[in-house]
């Protein structure tokens, strides 16, 4: 194991620490690293004990890092990137790309459309190895220790660098049972008289915005006894015939061609929802992480989401 010149501590030890700020807990911290708790434990312990400073303050819950520890964490991150960038230099400057390249999104659609993106890549550029981390939450790739994150959705402001890699169909979306017990709604202010799911996640969670044929917007307030913050939980309480959901049209492809559900409200449209790529910002984005989204975005041009 690498040493720093510096009170002999061990490279572990920084990256043990920098993942415990980074998550907020020594078990994420080890879950990110894929180390045993007790091993994150002697790392922190270890690196507390060779600079002779507390930087973790430790409760059954949570590690909180002290006002020195944040201070070195600002610091050691810092330093941290520019060996990233230093290694993702020298691999950019061989013929062919190399490296890992850790990316993190929802299941869903990771495993639809990002899976096959990598196939291809991976055809081209067999030296990159990919690590992917399912997550249906957003945090900054630097927090979540990923070179990429997809995100599905509105893009909240944030110092990552980010490229629209899809524009995505959004539909409102019911059972074929449901409508055939309770009816199609015609317009949207019929939605009052039906059970709508809400998906908690969306930007507009409890008001949906249809827009007519002539491009007037018309939005509802809904209401419903179901409300989940994931799409794919959404579609299947759709199939169970709980009610009506607004969702990517990606989610309810399957059931739709399959006759389990049907989309309502077609003569009127939702504003699409945004697919994005986002990396960490600095001076220079490795090359594998810019060429794959290239591939990202170009296969997804193909695609009918």
């Amino acid at each position: 194991m690498r040493e720093f010149p510096s009170h002999g501590a061990k490279l572990q030890d920084y990256e043990a620490f920098l993942a415990i700020v980074d998550t907020g807990n020594l078990t994420q911290a080890a879950a990110r690293l894929r180390r045993s708790l007790q091993s994150i434990s002697r790392s922190l312990s270890a690196l507390e004990a060779q600079l002779g400073v507390v930087l973790i303050r430790r409760t059954t819950r949570a590690a909180q890092p002290t006002e020195a520890g944040l201070a070195f964490h600002r610091r050691l991150s810092a330093a941290f990137r520019e060996i990233a960038l230093a290694e993702a230099e020298l691999g950019d400057t061989a013929e062919t790309l190399s490296g890992a390249l850790r990316v993190a999104g929802s299941a869903y659609f990771v495993s639809h459309y990002v899976v096959p993106a990598i196939r291809d890549f991976s055809l081209q550029h067999p030296g990159v190895k990919f690590d992917l981390r399912i997550s249906e939450e957003f945090t900054e790739p630097v927090r979540s220790g990923v070179d990429l994150m997809i995100r599905i959705g509105h893009l909240p402001p944030s110092p990552m660098k980010s490229r629209k890699i899809a524009a995505l169909r959004c539909v409102a979306v019911a059972s074929t049972s449901y409508v055939a017990e309770r009816g199609r709604p015609e317009n949207p202010a019929d939605l009052a008289r039906h059970a709508c799911i809400i998906r908690t996640s969306a930007q507009d969670a409890r008001a949906w915005t249809f827009h007519a044929r002539d491009g007037t917007p018309r939005r509802v307030p809904v209401t419903g006894v179901f409300e989940a913050d994931n799409a794919y939980v959404t579609m299947h309480a759709v199939l169970s015939g709980m009610g009506i959901a607004v969702m990517p049209f990606y989610h309810a492809r399957e059931a739709v061609a399959a006759g389990l559900a049907e989309i309502v409200l077609d003569d009127f449209t939702l504003a699409p929802t945004t697919a994005h790529a986002i990396w960490p910002s600095g001076s220079r984005t490795p090359s594998r992480v810019r060429r794959f989204v290239d591939v990202l975005v170009q296969r997804l041009k193909k695609e009918v989401i």
